[in-house]
């Protein structure tokens, strides 16, 4: 039962990362996959077969890097999010050299892992 609530939290923040730009849906999804293979055959296939949260982990799975036009959205998204947060809703000079710092973080990952293939490897996550 632990598993379950387990998954579904991290498929609610797999789905909240859709929409923001720090977070990474991935990672979370395919957290939620495991946790749904240990303790729901119904919901992991859910997961796994569902058309918007599924195309995640089938692009993970099968190495596909993440499209130069997502790439530049989700960039420009940050940033801008980013810049309001810190010109408008942060005071803090340490928080605002924190959220640039993540930023710029996020930035390489997005720009460098991102158009890198993941190996492919042998895993149950197709065959369910």
């Amino acid at each position: 039962m632990i598993f379950l609530i387990i998954g579904f939290f991290f498929t609610g923040v797999g789905i909240l990362g859709i929409f923001t730009p720090v977070l990474p849906t991935t990672v979370f999804l395919l957290i939620a996959a495991y946790f749904f293979s240990k303790s729901s055959e119904r919901f992991y296939r859910w997961l796994l077969h569902n058309k918007v949260l599924g195309s995640y982990i089938r692009a993970y799975r099968e190495g596909n890097p993440i499209p130069f036009s997502s790439r530049i959205t989700s960039i420009v998204f940050l940033w801008v999010m980013l810049g309001l947060s810190i010109v408008f809703f942060i005071d803090n000079e340490i928080i605002k050299l924190i959220l640039i710092a993540v930023g710029i973080g996020v930035t390489i990952h997005i720009f460098i892992i991102g158009r890198k293939r993941v190996p492919k490897q042998k895993q149950n996550l197709s065959e369910s």
